[in-house]
């Protein structure tokens, strides 16, 4: 696949503008990412917090707009997958899709089983597989439903922020003095935090994956991606000073629901509800992007028959890929039902970090004619993704290399059968 369209027959229908691509990856990244990343952040980063943010920032920067660029030039479902297969060969695009199919259905579980938490504690799982069901039905409906939903989504996590920010930082409880990250900061404590913090930005993924439904691709994913990046690096900026002002790193560090404890520590825990209701509904839209983007790499895999060819038909009328759709949802939702998954942070961390770090050296292949980045961007980002994965916590380098090499093995038994 070059530069030709896919939506054609068997092909997804281009619906999504440049405000729908914007609130989609805003959907994916604001999401519950910032609600629980910071506590395990700053267990890592101590008072480096705010440089390791920045840290992931900018490695995040660098992979989306790589992204960016390989989307234009690759308008398909598919994402890194396709970018691997197209630039690198079959073997890097089929491991980049594999880390992420599989990392981020761990996500998706996870995710769902914060919106149960946050919503109904004593029956979390229950409304975890709930939850999968409902926003895969919705998926199911079209891609445009999704975006309508995301925008009331993104717009009420964004009010409970602010309002949250605003709160905290107006307090007597705020004290500057907790913002230095001069005292007791490590190094690796820095970079262990910048790879979980990682988890948070991860989400403009979802507009590279959405490429085959996005209209005028070449133009309006290098717009959405840095938009949606650049205004959620200014939330969670804000968020984090918010919350380091009032409960100081340590404080951060051992607290359950951290933004929460940083509203009882301004002297409002009226808010307490609210900034329950804010997380859910971050987890919602998190879980939704989520769904989003791996049923649209489940898409472009089975095309290539990497996973069961039955997965590649696309609706006939809603224009969406509804058979990965429900089977990704039923994996997400049995996995919701019956497992704690909240500690998949680091885990899918790491498979996205080898994810991007395929689509930084795919980007090293454009040419100056197919809009290459400068060439320091996919550079500092390859390298950022490596140094950030393996700065991961040991388990989650453990797992992530182990479910890797799982794929990689299983793409060997199939090209020695020739099937691959």
């Amino acid at each position: 696949m070059t530069q030709a369209d896919p939506a054609g027959a068997g092909g997804l229908k281009r619906r999504l503008g440049l405000f729908d691509a914007v609130t989609i990856g805003l959907g994916a990244m604001i999401g519950a990412g910032i609600f629980a990343a910071l506590a395990p952040a700053a267990a890592a980063a101590g008072s480096g917090l705010l440089p390791a943010l920045a840290g992931a920032a900018v490695v995040a920067y660098c992979n989306a707009t790589s992204s960016a660029r390989l989307a234009a030039r690759y308008p398909a479902s598919g994402g890194t997958y396709v970018y691997g297969r197209e630039r690198l060969g079959a073997f890097w695009g089929y491991l980049a899709g594999w880390g992420f199919v599989v990392g981020k259905s761990a996500s998706c579980a996870a995710m769902a089983l914060t919106v149960g938490l946050y919503v109904w504690p004593g029956q979390a799982h229950a409304v975890a597989a709930a939850a999968v069901v409902a926003l895969t039905a919705v998926n199911y409906a079209g891609v445009r439903k999704s975006a309508w939903l995301t925008r009331a989504l993104v717009a009420t996590v964004l009010a409970v922020l602010t309002v949250l920010v605003t709160v905290c930082l107006t307090s007597p409880a705020a004290d500057p003095v907790r913002l230095d990250p001069g005292a007791g900061a490590t190094a690796g404590g820095v970079l262990r935090a910048a790879g979980l913090l990682f988890f948070a930005f991860a989400g403009y993924a979802r507009i590279a994956t959405l490429g085959e439904e996005v209209r005028d691709p070449a133009r309006t994913i290098p717009r959405a991606v840095p938009v949606a990046l650049g205004v959620t690096l200014v939330v969670y900026a804000a968020v984090a000073v918010a919350a380091l002002a009032v409960l100081g790193p340590a404080r951060l560090a051992g607290a359950a629901a951290p933004l929460a404890e940083a509203v009882r520590a301004a002297g409002t825990p009226e808010l307490v509800p609210l900034v329950r209701a804010g997380a859910a509904a971050a987890a919602l839209g998190s879980l939704l992007a989520l769904i989003l983007g791996v049923s649209r790499t489940t898409l472009a895999m089975a095309r290539d028959r990497h996973l069961p060819a039955v997965l590649a038909a696309v609706h006939p009328r809603f224009h969406v890929p509804h058979r990965a759709e429900l089977a990704v949802g039923a994996v997400v939702a049995v996995l919701a039902a019956t497992a704690d998954v909240r500690a998949a942070i680091g885990f899918s961390s790491f498979g996205v970090l080898a994810y991007y770090a395929v689509a930084n050296a795919a980007a090293l292949t454009l040419t100056d004619a197919e809009r290459c980045p400068p060439r320091v961007v996919p550079v500092v980002g390859l390298a950022g993704c490596l140094v950030l994965a393996f700065a991961l916590p040991a388990t989650a380098v453990v797992a992530g290399t182990a479910v890797l090499a799982a794929g990689a093995a299983a793409y060997g038994v199939r090209a020695a059968r020739g099937t691959a």
